[in-house]
């Protein structure tokens, strides 16, 4: 979280992104390098607050490759609200405010997306603060 890279590491990895780079983000991605408008860009959403760690239902969006996805998801985890969520991600799973407490987001609350960024690839999912995420065979299928 916050600020990780230096200004020499964020022209390498601003390079690497633009040379056809992916980049996955889990968690706490979203909750960092604030003062740099393009990670900004480049994930897709920044951190705004979180409930306590409580049971929530995720919503599959679209149609993917991976049929090992489930439809309906509901799993433990530090649910994120977002803000300055991009209009240029593609969604996978979101949020059912409705299925727990404290969502801030409504009904469009993006919880994992992908897109396309200045020739780079980017994969983000607000799962994954819980130490029970590392060994639930979803959710590694899932990154």
């Amino acid at each position: 979280t916050q600020d990780v890279l230096n200004p020499v590491q964020q022209g390498d990895f601003k390079r690497y992104i633009e040379a056809g780079g992916g980049f996955v983000g889990i968690h706490a991605a979203a909750d960092t390098e604030y003062e740099w408008p393009w990670f900004g860009k480049l994930i897709g959403a920044y951190f705004k607050s979180h409930p306590e760690i409580q049971e929530a239902t995720l919503r599959r969006v679209g149609k993917f490759d991976d049929n090992n996805l489930p439809e309906t998801w509901t799993r433990k985890d530090e649910w994120y609200n977002y803000k300055n969520i991009s209009k240029d991600i593609n969604i996978i799973y979101q949020l059912d405010e409705t299925s727990y407490k404290g969502g801030e987001n409504g009904e469009n609350h993006p919880i994992a997306w992908y897109h396309e960024f200045q020739g780079g690839r980017v994969f983000y999912t607000g799962l994954g603060h819980t130490k029970e995420s590392y060994v639930d065979s979803l959710f590694l299928n899932h990154v």
